[in-house]
């Protein structure tokens, strides 16, 4: 029987070893940089869960945690899309586990998530998606933006 409560803490690791999988299924396969960004993801989202700027659920089938989902809020500068806020949403590590896929699991953890950016009154959220992920995402009404990034190369 599925059941999805909310993440703790105590739920750091398998956070982090989903968005590891997550990233694993995108293609991003370079172990020694996953495994670094591991090391550094769990304290930093332990500690975002403790000071309630992480808000996450988890699904587990029969006490196996099989999907995840996590809304992170963030500091943002009042803008023509809220003009009053000082906030935003950032949806993240969405992850199913691959034989669980199709069963609807990321779409209701994505509601969670949005349910939980209504209650906080947070007008704007933002995510970045696979491929595979965008049906669910555009079911919910999010759209493609004119976001770009510069990653410095060390």
């Amino acid at each position: 029987m599925l059941e999805t409560r909310p993440a703790t803490a105590a739920d750091a690791a398998l956070i982090t070893a989903h968005r590891k999988a997550m990233f694993m299924a995108m293609g991003r396969d370079r172990e020694s940089i996953l495994d670094a960004m591991s090391r550094n993801f769990e304290p930093w989202v332990t500690r975002m869960i403790i000071e309630g700027k992480y808000a996450g659920w988890i699904t587990s089938d029969a006490g196996r945690p099989v999907a995840s989902a996590g809304l992170l809020i963030l500091d943002w500068p009042p803008h023509a899309l809220d003009p009053g806020g000082e906030y935003r949403g950032y949806l993240l590590n969405v992850f199913v586990e691959p034989e669980y896929r199709g069963k609807h699991l990321a779409h209701g953890l994505v509601d969670l998530c949005m349910a939980e950016a209504r209650r906080r009154r947070l007008r704007v959220v933002a995510l970045h998606t696979s491929e595979a992920g965008r049906p669910v995402y555009e079911s919910f009404g999010f759209r493609p933006t004119s976001e770009m990034f510069y990653v410095d190369a060390e």
